[in-house]
């Protein structure tokens, strides 16, 4: 019994240093800020240890992990003083991230945010991001279709200011 306790812990440290960066990113995109981010990405890792659910392989755990945070990000946006005194202001650069479209992303819409963070950053196809997300695979791609006209306008205008 001891020797599966200490490889459930060895496999929850492996999953937490492969995915924690990920579930970071998708955190900072509704959030914003570093503290609120922090603590969802603790209560995904708190979540995945407590449940310890079973998977049929890596790409369902990476799955379960983006849906898991997500909906926990969700569920803290619907608390009235967060969406309403959320911070504007975030510093990529000080998460090791110098990259003007994520920088640019962060400024979307809410809804596209997501859909986009998982095409672009992750590498899922249209209909992997419907299921994960619940989604209708055609509202799917007119998030991302609508998502990348808004961020090219935002990426333009930050060229023609310059």
């Amino acid at each position: 019994m001891h020797a599966s306790l200490v490889q459930r812990e060895e496999e929850f440290m492996k999953t937490y240093h492969t995915y924690v960066d990920m579930v970071y990113r998708i955190c900072f995109l509704y959030f914003k800020n570093h503290s609120d981010t922090e603590d969802i990405v603790q209560n995904v890792f708190l979540k995945l240890y407590t449940s310890n659910p079973l998977f049929k392989d890596e790409s369902h755990k990476k799955a379960w992990l983006i849906v898991t945070a997500s909906n926990m990000c969700k569920n803290g946006i619907k608390n009235w003083w967060k969406q309403n005194v959320m911070f504007k202001e975030f510093d990529v650069a000080s998460h090791d991230t110098k990259d003007e479209t994520l920088e640019a992303l962060l400024n979307l819409p809410k809804k596209y945010k997501t859909v986009l963070y998982c095409y672009y950053y992750e590498g899922y196809h249209t209909n992997e991001i419907a299921n994960m997300l619940h989604m209708n695979e055609a509202t799917v791609r007119s998030y991302l279709h609508r998502g990348r006209s808004y961020l090219r306008e935002l990426l333009e205008g930050e060229k023609n200011e310059e």
